[in-house]
């Protein structure tokens, strides 16, 4: 059952990306220590980026057994392989390949010249998901989703827009149902072209932390967590089955609603 959501307050950016990754290696670490391995579904985006780059310097991070960490994208622009611009290639350079992660644990969505249209991309990555749920339900795992694999924490940031993934206000994907990825066409900000994990998917997660920074994002924050609908406030729409939790600094803070803070749910760090 998706649990309402948990705010967390931060004086900076600086802090918030140091103490994402504080609670990413914690929680890896716990999860190992329940059943072995762990699952982490990456953002792109200069926070959470920046959280990587900070895992990457952080002391404790040998504490968690990369090799028994899987890593999917909740979006990703539909560009070629190995530009710059591509989630996942940002990932491997701040973080991933300075571990050493095996490719086999590494799972990228297809790029622009391996597929011939996002939604063929899509089509891929579903498939992909689906194998590795087969894989995880033959090991006895427990799915939420027979459809996916199990995803113990699923990053996401938030635009000014409330967008998260490639889920944008009242575009096709924010409504498409029945489908764990989508294809996107048209999208407001450059790439047009994307590929992205459904609201359904995204749901799937056991734990969603949406890590959002910046002055520009606060009126996206202030509506999400007033109960906005997901179709107008994508962000709005974005629950993990075990935990909701929002990381966000003071200026992002701004313009929460009023019982957050009221009612104590709210803790600065």
């Amino acid at each position: 059952m998706n649990t309402e959501p948990k705010v967390s307050i931060h004086p900076d950016a600086g802090l918030l990306a140091a103490s994402v990754a504080a609670r990413l290696l914690t929680r890896l670490v716990d999860i190992q220590n329940e059943r072995g391995t762990a699952t982490v579904v990456l953002t792109g985006g200069t926070l959470g980026i920046g959280a990587l780059r900070a895992v990457a310097e952080s002391p404790i991070r040998s504490a968690v057994d990369w090799s028994a960490v899987d890593f999917w994208w909740g979006d990703e622009r539909f560009l070629p392989a190995g530009n710059q611009d591509r989630n996942a290639d940002q990932a491997r350079a701040a973080l991933l390949d300075q571990l050493g992660v095996s490719d086999e644990r590494v799972h990228e969505f297809g790029s622009s010249d391996a597929f011939n249209s996002q939604d063929d991309a899509a089509a891929g990555y579903a498939a992909r998901l689906q194998e590795a749920a087969r894989k995880e339900a033959a090991l006895g795992l427990e799915l939420s989703d027979p459809r996916l694999p199990r995803f113990d924490i699923l990053l996401l940031g938030v635009g000014p827009d409330a967008h998260v993934a490639s889920l944008f206000p009242e575009m096709s994907g924010i409504r498409t149902k029945g489908q764990t990825v989508v294809g996107v066409s048209g999208a407001p900000k450059p790439p047009p072209e994307r590929v992205s994990l459904t609201l359904e998917a995204i749901n799937s997660a056991e734990e969603v932390w949406l890590a959002v920074a910046g002055a520009d994002k606060a009126g996206a924050v202030g509506l999400a967590l007033a109960g906005a609908g997901p179709v107008q406030v994508p962000a709005a729409g974005a629950r993990g089955r075990k935990k909701t939790l929002w990381l966000i600094d003071q200026e992002a803070a701004s313009q929460l609603p009023g019982r957050l803070i009221d009612n104590g749910d709210t803790d600065a760090v």
